[in-house]
């Protein structure tokens, strides 16, 4: 896949691709800001209805590489606009049920499609970029999910509260269709003569001790994170004492500082990538071991949040980068298993929280899980520092 690109300027390909991630940015997390609300209509509890986010996160786990494979032979346009009118399907299917069950499975589906089309995007987005920018179009790419934290879950938030929890499922399903199309006319071509990827040569990409660590990395990172913003509703309106109404603007501060880092992580990254990626480290854990002490006083629990969606989302596209680029000529699989690795974290971390809050700790106990998890990242990323140039 070939194009030309201005110096210093990424190709109109990066932001189409985004406004992808957006929507299904959007999806993963939506639910974060209504949990009560599918609580009461489905009749589970808090810690019940956030196995949505915890299945949604396994489904991307078992997909994202699953589904990378399957599609390794199909044109990427092609893969990419059927990922999204599968994931238009799951949509519906959510919108539809009445049984909690038949949820679960809808969001499954949901993120078997999205795991196929985080991992091609990836890919898509560092090659036309090229290798000088392509921390920087991974950044873009990914920033199209941190920009559904600002807009899309907050507004989905807000909407399910004043309509229903259906409706913004209802809004998603109607926009990936057409967005099916429009990815699929304007992705281009893969370049004539081309070899078809191979998939043992993706497998033997994975062998590289400094992609595994990578890996290693992106699951912990995320798990620090989002373990906590997973469940942002109840920390914000029992710790902090907020009403339920104040929800979507906190996911808004959250979303707002994950765009900024994101975007920030990129430029940066593709210049100093161990200095940013020891810098957000660092930072992260000292905004979520303050976040443990300060939950109950309602602007610093805001300000706090606000710096972990800068500092806990930074690393991301750097991570990306990084596999993309070990795993040289047979990328693909590395780039779904980042994507894979990422909800490894999420799902590990939002299971254990979901026992943390039922514990004594309360709505305060995913702070905490998220506290411990970020001490764990220095280790991969320890040895990750000490191999990058072998």
């Amino acid at each position: 896949m070939t194009g030309h690109v201005n110096p210093g300027r990424l190709p109109l390909v990066s932001y189409v691709l985004a406004a992808g991630v957006f929507l299904m940015g959007t999806s993963e997390f939506i639910v974060a800001g209504i949990l009560p609300e599918i609580g009461a209509d489905l009749g589970t509890s808090v810690a019940q209805t956030g196995l949505m986010i915890t299945v949604f996160a396994i489904g991307m786990i078992v997909g994202t590489p699953a589904m990378a494979a399957l599609t390794l032979r199909l044109s990427r346009r092609l893969a990419l606009g059927l990922s999204l009118m599968v994931f238009s399907v799951g949509h519906v299917l959510v919108a539809l049920a009445d049984d909690y069950g038949v949820v679960l499975a809808a969001r499954f589906l949901t993120a078997l499609a999205t795991g196929g089309f985080w991992a091609v995007a990836a890919v898509v987005a560092a090659q036309t970029a090229g290798a000088a920018m392509s921390a920087r179009a991974v950044g873009v790419v990914l920033g199209g999910g941190m920009v559904a934290n600002v807009l899309g879950v907050p507004l989905g938030s807000f909407t399910g509260q004043a309509i229903g929890w259906r409706g913004p499922f209802w809004a998603l399903a109607v926009l990936a269709f057409l967005g099916a199309f429009a990815v699929y006319r304007l992705i281009p071509h893969d370049a004539v003569g081309a070899r078809p990827p191979s998939l043992t040569a993706e497998l033997v990409a994975l062998h590289d001790v400094r992609v595994l660590l990578v890996l290693a990395c992106c699951a912990v990172v995320t798990g620090s994170a989002l373990t906590v913003y997973s469940f942002v509703s109840p920390l914000i309106t029992e710790v902090a004492g907020l009403p339920s109404a104040a929800v979507p603007v906190v996911l808004v501060a959250y979303g707002v500082g994950a765009a900024v880092g994101s975007y920030l992580g990129g430029r940066i990254g593709d210049r100093h990538p161990f200095r940013l990626l020891f810098g957000s480290a660092a930072a992260t854990l000292v905004v979520l071991v303050a976040l443990v002490f300060s939950s109950s006083a309602a602007v610093p629990a805001v300000v706090l949040l606000t710096l972990l969606g800068l500092f806990g989302m930074s690393t991301n596209p750097v991570l990306i980068g990084k596999a993309v680029g070990y795993a040289k000529d047979a990328p693909t699989l590395a780039s779904a298993m980042c994507t894979s690795m990422f909800n490894v974290g999420t799902a590990v971390g939002t299971w254990i929280a979901g026992f943390a809050i039922e514990s004594p700790l309360a709505a305060n106990g995913p702070v905490v899980v998220g506290a411990v998890i970020a001490v764990l990242y220095f280790v991969p990323l320890g040895l990750l520092a000490r191999r990058a140039d072998r």
